[in-house]
């Protein structure tokens, strides 16, 4: 079945990332300067400005920082998903993300602030797969 979900559009800054997603494996920037991983992929770091970064693959081990269950679809193409699941999770590497996190049953009682997570893939298009969360 064909994905039908608004697309990411992959940059410059961000293949890297994407390139690697789709092998399996999440990388986030590091700047050499000061030290700090970060989450969206961007030459220049967030916390020091320094343009002075390089790439790391991240552990995909994250903790549930805060989620939403979604109920009611938000485009056409969710329409077979809800209710599910929306959240920002924090990264064994200190960055926090904005994803889905996999669960079967999206209930409260399912799903606790700091939960411990691991990444899974979704493959969405023969060049791009999405980072999803899931709990360990």
């Amino acid at each position: 079945m064909a994905y039908n979900k608004p697309l990411p559009v992959p940059q410059g800054e961000s293949d890297v990332y994407w390139q690697k997603a789709k092998q399996g494996e999440l990388w986030l920037r590091n700047c050499k300067s000061c030290g700090n991983a970060y989450f969206y992929p961007r030459d220049i770091s967030p916390c020091c400005f320094s343009r002075d970064t390089d790439w790391i693959q991240a552990s995909g081990k994250a903790t549930l920082f805060t989620y939403g269950i979604v109920q009611r679809a938000p485009h056409p193409g969710f329409v077979d998903d809800v209710p599910f699941v929306t959240a920002v999770v924090e990264l064994e590497e200190g960055p926090k993300m904005a994803t889905n996190i996999v669960i079967e049953d999206p209930t409260p009682e399912n799903l606790q602030i700091g939960m411990a997570l691991e990444v899974v893939f979704e493959d969405i298009t023969d060049e791009l797969a999405l980072p999803k969360f899931k709990p360990v």
